[in-house]
């Protein structure tokens, strides 16, 4: 079963507030901004997962042996495994991103803020699939840190 995600990304938050709790075919109107797809997103956060499983797998690797190396190589090395945890965190805290959104769509929340229960601009989850706020959400949060 294939269930369409309607969201009004063009509206006003104001708007969207007087909206929550409408039915959904009483919001559709000449504001409506676009509709996103259970199964085409399903697909890309499945695609996304993959990927990051590859990558994470990559950066994984087996470490070169040292073989008689001068230390100025071990030191590159140490940076470059510092790089490589990085790259190896940012992936994984992705990874559980993407498999939060599986989860969001399992249970009928895929699209919708997990902060404010506004919906999740169109064209934010089609930049990012994993998106779990709004864009004004998402802002607050980023100033927190």
């Amino acid at each position: 079963m294939t269930r369409t995600l309607r969201v009004t990304a063009c509206m006003s938050p104001t708007a969207r507030r007087e909206f929550r709790g409408i039915p959904s075919e009483a919001v559709l109107s000449s504001r409506r901004c676009g509709f996103v797809d259970d199964a085409t997103a399903r697909n890309q956060l499945k695609n996304m997962l993959a990927e990051l499983d590859r990558s994470i797998t990559v950066l994984r690797g087996d470490p070169a042996p040292p073989d008689g190396r001068s230390a100025a190589d071990a030191g590159s090395d140490l940076t470059g495994a510092d790089r490589a945890q990085a790259m190896i965190d940012v992936a994984t805290r992705q990874r559980t991103a993407v498999l939060d959104a599986l989860k969001r769509l399992d249970s009928g929340d895929y699209g919708t803020c997990v902060d404010c229960g506004d919906p999740v601009p169109e064209g934010r989850l089609a930049a990012r699939p994993e998106a779990a706020r709004c864009v004004e959400c998402q802002s607050v949060r980023e100033r927190r840190r």
